[in-house]
């Protein structure tokens, strides 16, 4: 019986060996990733921190090292995370920034009248349109990206993007500008 036992355990601890190799490579693939998209939204650099293992906390409970968990997944349960705190914190500069340079071409600048104008032009997106520009312009995810982790058809994201894009360039008086 206890030959039994020890092969039952080495297997155990086979799989727990492996499962903790797949979450290593899973954190070690995304965490900036995961933290870059956190920062976007969320001001305070500790509350960033503990939403961020928050996250990768549930990607561990979760982790199947057949089935890896990918970057959009890890993306959205930040965003459940992000959701499910009160007071969630209103865009950073950066972001406003990120938006800037992607619509204009112009890097971010000191300028704190054209930051204020991007900020009062995102203003005007709906919520749907404000959160595709940031997954393209802060995130820097492809329409392919942006549609799988809104679970949302590439063609209709496409749309969506155009038209937040239309209308930024509208409210910043850019309309000429090229779409990167």
């Amino acid at each position: 019986m206890l030959q039994r036992t020890t092969k039952m355990s080495a297997r155990g601890s086979d799989r727990e060996t492996h499962r903790n190799d797949a979450f290593t490579r899973l954190f070690d693939a995304n965490w900036a990733a995961v933290r870059h998209h956190v920062e976007g939204v969320v001001e305070d650099p500790a509350e960033v921190t503990e939403i961020v293992s928050e996250t990768f906390l549930a990607a561990w409970g979760r982790l199947v090292p057949a089935k890896p968990i990918d970057r959009i997944w890890l993306i959205r349960a930040a965003d459940r995370v992000i959701r499910g705190r009160a007071g969630r914190s209103a865009l950073r500069r950066t972001v406003v920034d990120a938006v800037q340079a992607g619509l204009s071409g112009i890097a971010t600048t000191t300028d704190l009248t054209m930051s204020a104008r991007v900020l009062a032009a995102l203003g005007v997106l709906t919520r749907r349109e404000r959160r595709i520009i940031m997954l393209k312009y802060w995130d820097g995810l492809a329409v392919e990206e942006i549609a799988e982790l809104l679970r949302s058809p590439r063609l209709r994201v496409r749309r969506t993007l155009s038209r937040a894009e239309e209308k930024l360039r509208e409210e910043l008086g850019l309309d000429g500008a090229e779409a990167s």
